[in-house]
């Protein structure tokens, strides 16, 4: 059991059946009455965001998060299948499960699914990736110095901004964090 006092950012514990883990933290010790533990929590599963307040010798379970490395195979019909590479087990899973990643992940790629009590919740997609440019128009020939941006679709079917030297079939590499242009590779 995790005392609220001990609650350190980046944890995560169990309150009230949920998985929740600490984005942020403060220790108040008011001038009048019993000091108190401000916290803003971010469950895992939704991705809901909450601030509560606790007393310092609330306590609580930690929660513990398995993380696995996975192959991404293919989607079928809404669903996306994922293959353990150990096991050779595969596992399918829904839009919202691999919303933020499916943006960034190509088929055969590896990529992390956390799991909690053995059910996959996320897909976390490596924080850099080389995705090929498959629609973008040309640039404007002698319009470099401005920094000036233009929309490109990804072969993964993202659109994000790129300089106007970047062309179609260009291998590039993004930020899956932000979702923005690296570098051309």
């Amino acid at each position: 059991m995790i005392s609220a006092g001990e609650f350190r950012k980046g944890m995560t514990v169990e309150i009230d059946g949920q998985v929740w883990a600490i984005a942020d933290f403060q220790h108040v010790k008011p001038g009048k009455g019993a000091a108190f533990v401000r916290t803003r929590l971010k469950n895992v599963m939704t991705g809901a965001v909450l601030e509560r307040t606790f007393s310092p010798t609330d306590k609580y379970p930690p929660a513990h998060i398995e993380t696995k490395e996975m192959q991404y195979l293919y989607e079928d019909g809404g669903l996306y299948y994922f293959m353990d590479v150990e096991t050779y087990e595969q596992i399918p899973l829904n839009h919202d499960q691999v919303e933020e990643a499916i943006n960034f992940i190509v088929e055969n790629q590896s990529v992390k699914v956390r799991f909690f009590k053995e059910q996959p919740f996320s897909v976390e997609a490596p924080n850099f990736v080389e995705l090929t440019i498959t629609q973008s128009d040309p640039g404007v020939r002698g319009d470099t110095a401005t920094g000036t941006t233009k929309p490109a679709t990804l072969e993964t079917g993202y659109t994000l901004n790129v300089p106007l030297f970047v062309n179609e079939g260009d291998k590039i590499r993004v930020d899956t964090r932000t979702g923005e242009y690296m570098e051309r590779v």
